[in-house]
């Protein structure tokens, strides 16, 4: 394989910092050559405190040594795009965030809108599917937000990021272990505020595409796998009934069972039932399958990257 102008797609969100290295593909597509994810969970706290958290600042950066010393080691990057999204929106210290990044990447964080997150999620889920019928609903639920984007023909028609999160409504609303049942009912109500207010039609669905932690979560979980393997998680299906259930049931499990999940990240399990419960109320509105993608918003900015090197 070729390493002639390779890129690197590094996307920071509230909950986890991820890595991708890529290179154009005979389609001009990029064709995977390293992914890595590691939970980081740079938003501790920056919803109630306003500010990045001097320990979860130090993961982050921890993280990004790695990614650096990864990137070298592969060879043959010619650029390098560090996208942050919802948690570096919101924090006051943001500052010495972006120069801890600078410092090792070379390049100054790009501190992306809801719209911007919402098109690139779009545009990578959309990449990694086979021919699907229109219109496409692809959802993103990260720590901070969650990204709703329908379309049709490839072609973005509506787009909202929502401030609803699995950690933000973790750090907000379900503050036991498991939550209690009115922490829930608030957490719901929260969210299908939000959801009544969204400018993205929900009825008529006829693809509905699910990427990030929540969702390839809970297929691997269903598909009981002892360990996480991302090519039998993409392009897998969740059932509408299933997803309901599956959601009740976390949000009815300490942390600690939820660690039990074979193919479950122990750092995901604090805040899993809160994106379940984001999926849950999503999916009553939509009433249609979903089908897990494991192509998203990296895969959507290493297709930038690559088409403006053509």
């Amino acid at each position: 394989m070729s390493s002639t102008g390779r890129v690197a797609a590094i996307d920071c969100g509230t909950n986890s910092i991820r890595l991708l290295v890529a290179e154009p593909g005979a389609d001009r597509r990029p064709v995977e050559v390293l992914r890595r994810t590691t939970i980081v969970r740079l938003g501790q706290g920056v919803d109630a405190a306003g500010e990045f958290h001097p320990d979860a600042l130090a993961r982050t950066f921890a993280a990004c040594d790695d990614y650096a010393a990864l990137i070298a080691e592969t060879g043959g990057v010619q650029q390098v795009r560090f996208v942050a999204t919802s948690a570096a929106r919101d924090a006051a210290n943001s500052e010495e965030f972006f120069a801890g990044v600078e410092q090792r990447f070379g390049v100054r964080p790009d501190v992306i809108t809801g719209a911007e997150e919402a098109r690139l999620s779009f545009t990578g889920a959309v990449a990694g599917l086979p021919q699907a019928p229109d219109p496409v609903l692809v959802m993103d639920i990260g720590g901070g937000s969650t990204e709703l984007i329908r379309g049709t023909g490839g072609n973005i028609e509506e787009a909202e990021s929502l401030t609803m999160g699995a950690v933000r409504l973790r750090e907000r609303f379900l503050h036991d272990d498991p939550p209690t049942a009115p922490q829930v009912a608030e957490a719901c109500e929260r969210v299908n505020h939000l959801l009544d207010h969204c400018r993205v039609p929900l009825e008529g669905i006829a693809t509905f595409v699910g990427v990030a932690g929540t969702v390839t979560s809970m297929a691997a979980a269903e598909l009981g796998l002892p360990v996480y393997e991302r090519s039998k998680v993409h392009l897998s299906v969740l059932g509408v009934e299933r997803v309901e259930d599956v959601a009740a049931e976390w949000l009815s499990r300490s942390v600690a069972s939820l660690r039990e999940i074979p193919s479950m990240q122990p750092q995901r399990a604090e805040i899993i039932s809160a994106g379940a419960l984001i999926l849950g109320e999503v999916m009553k509105r939509v009433r249609v399958p979903l089908t897990v993608s494991e192509s998203d918003i990296l895969d959507g900015i290493a297709l930038e990257m690559l088409a403006e090197k053509q």
